[in-house]
């Protein structure tokens, strides 16, 4: 079934995971794209105010995204979204951590500009497998309605 704006409706969405993550993907996503110590050495993260190796924020996106687009994004009509409107990294994503996203829909509205669509405020939480929370954030998402004519 694809998903159209109207299965979005304020409320819990979905829970999606859990997603394991290893200290070599966090090494090899720093050094290609964050290359910071407390990211890539283990020694030098000690003395970090992370105490540890951990990903970077950017990674724990990335990850987020890759769980979104399974979760539900590849099997909706999603046209995208026009930016991000609240990020927090709150805790370091370790190494062994093993991750689990929840999705929230705080309202949902049709565009005025653009009826054929609607457009879906999303609140989003990813948690390590002991219930700490790692990050949070909200957007708004754009999704075509189901009555609206196929993309051309």
């Amino acid at each position: 079934m694809t998903l159209s704006f109207e299965d979005f409706e304020p409320g819990h969405f979905g829970t999606f995971g859990p997603r394991h993550v290893t200290r070599e993907e966090i090494i090899a996503f720093a050094a290609e794209f964050d290359p910071q110590p407390m990211h890539l050495d283990e020694e030098a993260a000690k003395h970090s105010m992370l105490r540890g190796l951990s990903a970077s924020g950017w990674h724990l996106c990335s990850l987020m995204m890759r769980m979104i687009c399974d979760g539900f994004l590849l099997r909706s009509t999603s046209l995208g979204g026009p930016g991000i409107d609240e990020l927090k990294w709150l805790a370091p994503l370790r190494p062994g951590d093993d991750i689990t996203l929840d999705v929230h829909v705080l309202e949902t509205r049709v565009s005025r500009n653009r009826p054929e669509l609607g457009i879906v405020t999303l609140r989003v939480e990813i948690h390590n497998a002991s219930g700490q929370k790692l990050l949070e954030g909200r957007w708004p998402a754009m999704f075509r309605r189901r009555d609206a004519a196929p993309a051309a």
